[in-house]
């Protein structure tokens, strides 16, 4: 079986994955979850709720991931990847 299609995850898995990374980095930079509710503009009740089921409007989602410092990773959402040679489109493909 194809190696990409094993890695695929479900929209709630992945989900899941954003929403416990970003209480990660909210901890790192030592915000409790009342501070990052203040400083995004989105609502404590919001962001709890998005820490525990993954569930949250896109918009609510990149507030939270501007006061993170991770606004930039959206740049590269629905991004199609261009390469610079042969040899890159093979290497990706038997990776």
């Amino acid at each position: 079986m194809n190696n990409n299609l094993m890695k695929l995850k479900t929209p709630y898995e992945l989900s899941q994955e954003i929403a416990a990374h970003a209480k990660a980095r909210r901890k790192g930079l030592k915000l409790t979850q009342k501070q990052l509710a203040e400083r995004s503009g989105v609502s404590l009740g919001s962001l709890k709720r998005f820490e525990q089921t993954g569930e949250i409007s896109l918009s609510s989602l990149l507030k939270i991931a501007m006061v993170l410092d991770c606004l930039g990773d959206f740049d590269r959402l629905f991004v199609k990847k261009e390469y610079s040679s042969i040899e890159e489109v093979i290497h990706e493909r038997n990776q």
